[in-house]
């Protein structure tokens, strides 16, 4: 049995309103969550449901009010600055855009050899590992002197999947990694992170809006709403028989190509909402 790798117990984070007086707004109710060593947990939500704050927290990026964030049973929740920056060879990240991820005046090379070099590594050691990513990651090996403009965005976002593998991390936070990509890139890189994880064994905790891409990436799924986990399970579970309305809301939300299927989904959907408006209204009534 696998071990865990990474423990988010109870957590809650709140952000500051605006104004005179502001009252503070909490985005993450009490959030539970664990993800073992090798294992991608997907986390699922629309926007504003607080799914990237958790990613957020897990990087020390937000600062929760309560709850913990255990890391192979330490708890990081508090960590300070140097101790992030120790943090940063085992828990990395890859951005959303792929676009403002990357410093566009410094080559490939220096990007993904910078954060070894930080770490202690000659530039000899570090240039043969970014040899060895650019291959991993399907880039040629020229890619090392180009600017980050002369890539289309996929690749860019490989670069980025190599800046994140290069100190041999245990845990990446996909943060919508694909979701500025168009169809058939997303497919390509979503393919390139399994294959990463089956050769590497690095955990993954991928946030997306889209179903279809944490199906296709996830051994487990949790679905958040309004700043609550509201269903957790299986991959295949979740995504093909969910149980709570909000997953299935987001179910019949993706596309398909037949547009009389699509009508269906569409009614079926609506239906739901009304439905799941109806009891939060009631619930908010017995609670007053």
């Amino acid at each position: 049995m696998m071990s865990t790798l990474l423990n988010v117990d109870r957590l809650r984070v709140a952000y500051r309103g605006r104004g005179f007086r502001p009252k503070q707004h909490e985005v993450l109710h009490g959030v539970s969550l664990t993800i073992a060593e090798g294992e991608t947990l997907g986390v699922v939500g629309e926007s504003g449901s607080g799914k990237t704050t958790i990613g957020r927290a897990v990087l020390g990026l937000v600062k929760p009010s309560d709850g913990k964030v255990l890391f192979r049973d330490k708890d990081i929740t508090h960590a300070s600055p140097k101790q992030r920056r120790g943090l940063a060879k085992d828990i990395q990240v890859v951005f959303q855009d792929p676009y403002t991820s990357l410093n566009p005046s410094m080559t490939i090379g220096d990007i993904l050899s910078e954060p070894l070099v930080i770490q202690g590594q000659s530039d000899k050691d570090a240039r043969a590992r970014v040899g060895m990513l650019l291959d991993q990651v399907g880039l040629p090996a020229d890619a090392i002197e180009r600017l980050p403009r002369e890539f289309s965005g996929g690749q860019r976002q490989r670069v980025a999947i190599a800046r994140a593998l290069a100190p041999k991390p245990k845990l990446i936070v996909c943060d919508e990694p694909v979701s500025a990509l168009d169809l058939s890139t997303q497919a390509r890189v979503l393919d390139l992170l399994v294959d990463i994880q089956r050769q590497t064994g690095v955990a993954y905790l991928f946030v997306s809006h889209d179903l279809a891409v944490v199906r296709h990436v996830s051994h487990r799924v949790s679905v958040v709403y309004q700043g609550d986990i509201v269903e957790t399970g299986s991959a295949d579970q979740v995504t093909s028989e969910p149980e709570h309305p909000y997953t299935q809301r987001l179910l019949l939300a993706a596309p398909v190509a037949d547009p009389l299927e699509q009508e269906k989904r569409r009614a079926e959907r609506h239906r739901l909402i009304e439905r799941h408006r109806e009891q939060d209204l009631q619930a908010g009534a017995v609670s007053a």
